[in-house]
């Protein structure tokens, strides 16, 4: 049974540095009709569990710690029993929302994942943030971007823990030889693909 992507959109509040600002966050569902991972739970679980619709949810992967990608994981997590993945790098934006929960286990690069008959792996792209990750999932043509890729060029840096030059790097490193056709659903905002954004890198460096 092939996989196929279910999305949500919810609405909150992004914290960091001492600023707030008002977000939409895509929560993007990978599965079939039996099994789903949750590619990041921001603000409000309810609308998720929903989209889950009563499958058995493998995980809760986090691209990232930052409060708008997590402040909803430890309810979904605890409503659907799943655990909560996570790149250590990020524990210290973690521990800011979670005082009191541990992620239960973490991303490393390269890591494989199963879902039913397919495989999905984690790209490390720092940058963002020390932590982040993509998701691909190479079955559908498709990588989930979190914050590191978004329409029209990296995700934004210049606040604590992150770096505009990493990020741009991890961009190439990890999504360089992905095929152009290949779908980005990103963390916020609308989708791309690699095609449309991967050429720009050059321009990216010089800005």
């Amino acid at each position: 049974m092939s996989l196929h992507i279910d999305h949500v959109i919810t609405s909150g509040i992004f914290s960091l540095d001492g600023e707030d600002f008002d977000v939409d966050n895509n929560i993007w569902l990978v599965g079939d009709d039996r099994e789903v991972i949750i590619i990041d739970a921001a603000h409000d679980h309810r609308p998720i569990i929903e989209s889950v619709g009563g499958r058995n949810v493998k995980a809760v992967i986090c691209t990232h710690a930052h409060n708008d990608h997590i402040n909803a994981a430890g309810e979904l997590a605890e409503a659907v029993d799943a655990p909560i993945w996570l790149h250590p790098d990020d524990t210290m934006l973690w521990e800011v929302v979670y005082n009191d929960r541990r992620v239960d286990a973490p991303l490393k690069d390269g890591q494989l994942i199963m879902l039913g008959c397919d495989e999905l792996e984690i790209l490390h792209t720092p940058g963002h943030s020390p932590g982040g990750v993509c998701v691909y999932a190479p079955s559908i043509g498709t990588v989930f971007s979190g914050d590191t890729l978004f329409n029209g060029g990296p995700g934004a840096t210049g606040r604590s823990f992150s770096d505009r030059q990493i990020l741009i790097d991890s961009i190439e490193r990890q999504m360089g030889n992905l095929d152009p056709a290949v779908i980005v659903h990103t963390g916020h905002g609308d989708s791309t693909s690699i095609g449309a954004e991967l050429p720009n890198v050059a321009k990216w460096r010089s800005e």
